[in-house]
């Protein structure tokens, strides 16, 4: 398969409509949440996927709900494109303003009401993740939702990317959780989605999460809020061979326990890991480590936990612990969360998918995985979701080095082909944004894809929100081109 280019370039704004689009937006936010110059937009020319480099032609910040509509207004009369960006944790590309402007969001941080007895919170966009877990912690309650990032990133780039996180195994994805949104329309008007609407008609708040900033932009967004378990057991079992570890992620879930979550980490980068400020105490030696969370009532728990550390040794775990204390625990996932910074180590650059595969498949795509490697001559770290068959393989590389870059992105083609041919697909939780775009024709069929502009037309009829992102651009080109005469 051959990876088409990112994304064609966005046009560029036109002299007088930046001009005074600038002098709209300061009126608008104040000279100081305005950002133009070159140095102030170096931070935001990247997201947490250091491969890609777009620089806007400004940044605006808006402080609350009016501004954000104010501003959206402004962009609609001159038919100005606009990327929404929250903390830039993302690992798609798909927060990155190509020559356009970047709106962003995490000025929005008030949490607007916390209801514990209905176990519901009301939040601002700009809300931090693990903020409102904090908050509801009080109460005996917690935001289910964990990406590993979650100490950064922010509800509403949850909400666009739809994320996920460990614990997704069990408790599932931002989608699970959101009971309403309001939302902003690429037009500057305000737009309330709600789960009842489904009941009456089209699940546009379904529609909406997962989005990925291209139907427009989150104002508020209300979650439900889960009760914490009565008891929190954490294992930790390591392997001398990858395979042993897959297969007891299999058997594990064969037995008919449910984890709450279902880790594992292979030794590059348990190396990266341990050999950084975020070592967890993995053994260096272990081919893979599996870290299994089960959690609930505590009648049942410890010998749920049992049979799973049962079928770990069955299938060659050399040892196998539980966490002795919230404090060890903690630590535990602290080396998986920080895995991705830990790779920071290891090279300058850092290649990153997240396909979904058959759990059933997990140990066949992993040799592969390491054979791709192999005869392009890249090193792949995998860290992933064991129990529901999200990989993460990752290849640190030096972008400088133009072998190697060709090398690297020719083993990431060749293993996201791969992940596709056994049923899988090229994201899970990560999003499509502009480093899966030459993924797209491969997995969808002409007509999957312009139903996909057509949907994204509702919401965005000229295509301004987030331009050239998840669908590649020569499909919404035909689709515009051609709206009454469809491929077949």
């Amino acid at each position: 398969m051959t990876l088409a280019p990112p994304s064609a370039p966005t046009p560029g704004i036109a002299p007088a409509d930046r001009v005074a689009l600038l002098a709209r937006c300061r009126a608008i936010v104040s000279e100081r949440h305005v950002l133009e110059s070159p140095s102030a937009l170096t931070v935001y020319e990247s997201d947490g996927l250091p491969g890609y480099h777009r620089r806007p032609t400004f940044a605006v910040f808006p402080g609350d709900r009016a501004e954000v509509l104010a501003v959206m207004s402004a962009l609609a009369e001159r038919g100005v494109p606009f990327v929404a960006r929250g903390a830039g944790t993302g690992l798609s590309g798909g927060a990155l303003a190509d020559g356009t402007v970047l709106l962003g969001l995490n000025r929005l941080k008030r949490i607007i009401a916390l209801d514990p007895v209905a176990r519901t919170a009301t939040v601002e966009p700009g809300v931090v993740n693990a903020t409102l877990t904090r908050a509801a912690a009080a109460h005996g309650l917690h935001y289910a939702p964990d990406p590993s990032s979650q100490s950064a990133c922010t509800i509403g780039g949850n909400v666009a990317e739809n994320a996920g996180g460990p614990h997704c195994l069990k408790y599932g994805v931002t989608q699970n959780h959101v009971l309403a949104a309001t939302i902003a329309l690429p037009t500057g008007e305000a737009l309330t989605l709600t789960r009842d609407d489904a009941t009456r008609g089209y699940d546009l708040l379904g529609a909406f999460i997962g989005s990925e900033g291209c139907f427009g932009v989150v104002l508020d967004v209300t979650v439900r809020l889960t009760p914490d378990p009565e008891k929190i057991l954490t294992l930790l079992a390591d392997f001398t061979r990858v395979d042993d570890a897959a297969a007891a992620v299999s058997a594990i879930v064969a037995a008919g326990i449910l984890p709450a979550a279902m880790e594992m980490m292979d030794q590059a980068t348990i190396e990266a890991v341990e050999s950084s400020v975020y070592a967890a105490g993995y053994p260096r030696d272990a081919a893979a480590v599996l870290l299994v969370e089960v959690d609930g009532a505590a009648v049942g728990l410890d010998e749920d936990a049992a049979v799973i550390e049962a079928h770990c040794r069955a299938h060659g775990a050399r040892t196998v612990r539980i966490a002795s204390d919230a404090t060890d625990r903690a630590r535990l996932w602290q080396g998986r969360k920080k895995a991705f910074g830990a790779m920071g180590r290891v090279s300058r650059s850092l290649a990153v998918q997240d396909a979904v595969v058959p759990r059933t498949r997990l140990a066949e795509l992993l040799t592969a995985i390491t054979a791709i490697g192999v005869a392009h001559g890249v090193r792949v770290l995998n860290v992933f979701h064991a129990g529901d068959g999200n990989l993460h393989p990752n290849i640190p590389y030096d972008a400088q080095n133009a072998d190697e870059s060709t090398r690297v992105h020719a083993a990431m083609r060749e293993i996201m082909q791969r992940c596709i041919d056994v049923g899988g697909t090229i994201t899970g939780e990560h999003g499509v944004g502009l480093d899966k775009l030459g993924y797209m024709d491969a997995l969808f069929t002409a007509p999957t894809l312009e139903a996909m502009c057509d949907l994204r037309t509702v919401f965005d009829p000229t295509h301004r929100a987030n331009p050239g992102k998840v669908i590649p651009v020569h499909r919404c080109r035909e689709w515009r081109a051609a709206p009454n005469a469809r491929q077949s």
